[in-house]
């Protein structure tokens, strides 16, 4: 069996591929997409096969999938590109992999994708069975084009099975999205969520999407089972909470809080760290 992974090089993907290649057989092989050699060496040095290319060149994405069995597409743009990289990246490069992956008689696409495909809160915690429901100051082009990759791979005749994991704001392991989260929580109320995973829990859910034999639907949350709330977060982070913060209310306090019981009961997913909290207790931050 031969993976390939693209967007290796950004946070999700430089902590993926690591895992991945420490519990593949012998008869298994993992294989890189990256625009920059040098930025492949670390991977080549773990066993992986590099192929070096832009996900925005067809003709390197035909090369990538060549005798692949499987793709997993990590790659994504998001905070603080233009919205014109955010489509040609998340949809448009997406959906040409997806193409190509076809062409080349892959079997199995795992897409990753995010929650705020979601938009708006429901009253709950959300499920894969919700549609996107536009709208909310996080909806822009990055939710929007990952929800267009969605249905676009979803609708791909051919034969190969599109699995997609929606991922919420993810941490661990010397990230800085963690310090990064007060750039919003400093704003919010002092009881508003965020939903969370550990990227040991995002490649655990990312793994269990590509190898399980069977998925009930293609839509699978990927997510801890405590969000945090932005007292928490400048807690979590050793800064004061910002005067006024009690004053604040929450306009939407279900926004972004994802449901993991279908991931839980489908395919035995069980967070390593159920809470940002445990992670910081084992020093995994």
């Amino acid at each position: 069996m031969i993976t390939l992974v693209t967007g290796t090089t950004g946070q999700v993907g430089r902590r993926f591929v690591p895992r991945l290649l420490a519990q593949a057989r012998s008869d298994e092989r993992v294989r890189v997409l990256v625009r920059d050699a040098a930025r492949g060496e670390p991977f080549a040095g773990l066993g992986a096969e590099v192929v070096v290319g832009d996900l925005r060149d067809e003709e390197a994405l035909g090369k990538a999938v060549v005798g692949a069995d499987a793709v997993v597409n990590v790659a994504a743009a998001f905070r603080g590109v233009p919205d014109d990289e955010a489509w040609a990246v998340n949809r448009d490069a997406a959906v040409a992999l997806g193409k190509a992956a076809v062409s080349a008689g892959v079997r199995r696409f795992v897409q990753v994708s995010t929650g705020v495909v979601y938009g708006t809160g429901r009253g709950r915690p959300l499920t894969e069975d919700d549609e996107s429901r536009p709208g909310g100051e996080m909806w822009g082009a990055y939710p929007e084009s990952k929800a267009a990759a969605e249905r676009e791979l979803l609708a791909l005749a051919g034969g190969m099975e599109v699995r997609i994991g929606r991922l919420p704001f993810v941490y661990g392991e010397g990230d800085p999205h963690l310090a990064n989260s007060l750039h919003w929580a400093a704003h919010w109320a002092p009881a508003q969520r965020l939903q969370m995973a550990h990227h040991a829990d995002v490649a655990q859910g990312l793994m269990r999407l590509l190898y399980a034999p069977a998925v009930s639907g293609p839509l699978y949350n990927i997510a801890d089972d405590a969000p945090v709330t932005a007292v928490e977060l400048h807690q979590l982070n050793g800064v004061e909470v910002p005067a006024g913060m009690g004053g604040r209310t929450d306009r939407d306090p279900w926004f972004g809080i994802m449901s993991n019981q279908k991931i839980r009961r489908d395919l035995g997913f069980r967070p390593i760290y159920p809470s940002v909290w445990s992670a910081r207790d084992a020093g995994a931050l």
